[in-house]
């Protein structure tokens, strides 16, 4: 047994040993209940001190992988229990409410959404949508409309309780503690928080006007690991980046498609501004749909209450999910998925997604050119925020806090350190007629 430990071993430190356990662990090489080696065993073997192993074990055991059982000796235990602090997701929710105009929240302009009322009215006339608590847990209706417009034919598909919580979900079938994960940076801050829960190890990815580098995926796929150390799942946002506002190119979706082929990398891809993207539905789910899992929510587009996200895409993924949500929740409100089938199939809500998305456009271009205009450097390609370099993030952000403006800290959104502070700024959340003096507040803001 103490082999199998040694030779996948590849990072003497405390927390190396740590993570090569917890792999073996997930793979299965070290079976629920195997008996591992002592401390002073596995240190001689290493060549290293027993405070070194000592320090492993104790991380190990707080994380819920292993047993400390005294003189009976330290067992491998079934796999580590989740737990979450959402620090950097706390960071950038910090001020919403609290100042008068707040563009710090990332979501999208109220006055732009679909209106709900006549909807939610011809759903009411019909009916109880629930006869069994085993039901399907998609609605025929709204799965037909969804598999209409998803990028790949995908293998099974289910409804959540939006993006978030499919990452969530996912992330439980796919990821476990001491996983390689790729992910682009900056990311989604809430992203970092579950990967942090749940003891993955970060990989970051940095971005270009067209996405993900190929040779930073190049890279990171031809690093040498121990057997099983190899990522498990690459996370991307295939449009309308948050923060950076990045819709990836139909040429770089095939140059990743390309390397990722034949690897056992799972492609999960966030689509979360949905039906407001300017950028068409993109997916690496055309050239690898046994390989991606694709999520598609519903928050920015048609209303943040309908609290809806589909998931579609690799079979024993979507399925997996399914199977572990029979024992929480469920099945995502039928009521509310029947408003959403209701609403892809509606003349007047495919309007105000047309107007949604142009005013959106109209947002960016003009925040992006004022504030090029005086000197400050911002991407706004795409969806609803703006991300903009700062001289430094705390100045600007108690500058803007002081004018009544909020803005969320660029910190929480890096993977990797990026070199230069940012800001993230909801510019789809500013009035038109503010646009010009928001910008001269901005800027200042970003000098310094």
């Amino acid at each position: 047994m103490i082999d199998v430990i040694t030779s996948a071993i590849d990072d003497r430190s405390a927390r190396g040993i740590a993570g090569t356990v917890s792999r073996l662990v997930m793979s299965g090489a070290l079976p629920a209940g195997t008996r591992l080696p002592t401390v002073r065993e596995l240190a001689t073997e290493l060549g290293i001190s027993p405070t070194t192993v000592s320090q492993a074990w104790r991380t190990l055991a707080r994380a819920g992988v292993i047993s400390p059982r005294g003189r009976a000796g330290t067992f491998v235990l079934a796999g580590p229990p989740a737990s979450a602090d959402p620090r950097r997701y706390r960071r950038i929710t910090r001020s919403p409410g609290r100042l008068p105009h707040d563009y710090s929240t990332g979501t999208p302009d109220v006055a732009l959404l679909p209106d709900l009322a006549p909807v939610l009215a011809r759903v009411a006339r019909g009916g109880n949508l629930t006869a069994s608590y085993l039901d399907d847990p998609v609605l025929p209706a709204l799965e037909k409309a969804l598999r209409v417009r998803w990028p790949f034919p995908p293998a099974a598909l289910t409804v959540v309780d939006g993006a978030l919580d499919a990452l969530d979900r996912v992330t439980g079938v796919l990821v476990g503690f001491g996983s390689r994960v790729l992910v682009e940076n900056p990311c989604f801050p809430p992203l970092l928080d579950l990967f942090e829960a749940v003891g993955a190890e970060v990989v970051a990815l940095p971005l270009d006007d067209e996405g993900i580098r190929p040779d930073a995926l190049r890279a990171a796929l031809s690093a040498v690991t121990p057997a099983g150390a190899e990522p498990v799942a690459l996370y991307l946002q295939p449009r309308a980046h948050n923060p950076a506002g990045v819709s990836m190119t139909p040429r770089r979706a095939k140059a990743l498609a390309a390397l990722l082929a034949g690897r056992g990398v799972t492609v999960i891809e966030d689509d979360h501004v949905g039906d407001v993207a300017a950028a068409a539905p993109l997916s690496l789910g055309t050239y690898l749909p046994e390989a991606t899992v694709h999520i598609r929510s519903f928050s920015k587009s048609h209303g943040p209450d309908l609290r809806l996200a589909a998931v579609g895409g690799v079979e024993s993924v979507v399925n997996g999910l399914v199977s572990r949500r029979m024992l929480g929740p469920g099945w995502s409100s039928r009521l509310l998925q029947a408003v959403l089938a209701e609403l892809l199939d509606d003349d007047d809500t495919e309007r105000t997604l047309a107007r949604a998305r142009e005013v959106y456009a109209g947002r960016r271009e003009r925040m992006t050119a004022a504030l090029a205009a005086r000197g400050v450097r911002a991407q706004a390609g795409d969806g609803i925020n703006l991300w903009m370099e700062v001289a430094d993030e705390q100045v600007a952000l108690v500058s803007l806090a002081a004018r009544g403006i909020g803005a969320a800290p660029g910190t929480p959104f890096e993977a990797a350190p990026l070199g230069t502070a940012h800001l993230r700024v909801t510019v789809g959340l500013i009035p038109d007629d503010d646009i010009d003096a928001v910008a001269a507040l901005l800027a200042e803001a970003a000098h310094g």
